[in-house]
């Protein structure tokens, strides 16, 4: 059973960082939302921009509800796989790279800062994306196949911790920072008590005292995470609990 993955006042140190996939790694929200928009016209329905927005960052099985809603009339693994299926073929033409991350990606590596991605999206799309890296950056993948409750519940990111720890005893949700671009992605990271950056792309994020938010990751350094880690610890309160604005 997860149990809370946090204990406060514990070392300073960062071990590990923990990314979402679309919209933070890679920028795929435009292959979904075409893969969203020729699926329900192909059921004789109309997919606005708005409408597409509301599924940024939620599991897939929920947005498949959505789009049964809209009039696609098939059953929600069918609509999973049909779009699944879509943005891989594109993935295989292009992976659109995130400005900073593969940077950032590869000095974290370099540092020994264990990495994880922790992302609804599925096991043979996420594996579509990393094989596309040229290096191990990621120690393993949460990927939305592997979990029973999709973000914005935190259980992806429990899971991530956990798995960590098999290694690492020591290591609690306060030695971790997420990265994430979508309202349901930053919700899920902080309910889970790991430090979190905010780095918004296809929508806003609203004010939250709890993580920091970056515009971008371009110029962004290990330094950085280490930064907002040591903040969390000198805060001397619960994990989840506080964490300042970095712009």
């Amino acid at each position: 059973m997860l149990a809370s993955a946090t204990q406060p006042f514990v070392k300073a140190e960062l071990k590990a960082a923990l990314w979402d996939m679309d919209g933070t790694l890679v920028d795929t929200e435009p292959y979904w939302i075409a893969a969203e928009r020729t699926l329900v016209e192909s059921h004789g329905g109309a997919w606005s921009h708005e409408q597409a927005m509301q599924l940024v960052g939620q599991s897939l099985m929920h947005s498949a509800g959505i789009l049964q809603r809209a009039g696609v009339n098939l059953e929600k693994r069918e609509i999973v796989d049909s779009l699944s299926a879509q943005v891989i073929d594109r993935l295989r033409v292009e992976v659109p790279w995130r400005p900073g991350a593969r940077e950032l990606l590869d000095e974290l590596y370099q540092s020994g800062v264990r990495c994880a991605l922790v992302t609804m999206s599925e096991g043979p799309m996420a594996r579509e994306v990393v094989a596309n890296l040229p290096k191990p950056y990621f120690e393993f993948l949460i990927t939305g196949d592997t979990v029973s409750q999709g973000k914005p519940h935190p259980e992806a990111y429990l899971a991530a911790v956990e798995r960590l720890r098999d290694s690492d005893p020591g290591l609690t949700a306060d030695h971790c920072v997420a990265l994430e671009d979508s309202v349901p992605g930053v919700a899920s990271a902080i309910a889970s008590g790991v430090v979190t950056v905010g780095i918004p792309h296809q929508m806003p994020l609203p004010q939250d005292p709890r993580r920091a938010t970056w515009d971008t990751l371009v110029g962004r350094k290990v330094a950085d995470l280490e930064a907002l880690v040591a903040e969390r610890t000198s805060a001397k309160v619960p994990a989840g609990a506080f964490l300042g604005q970095a712009n």
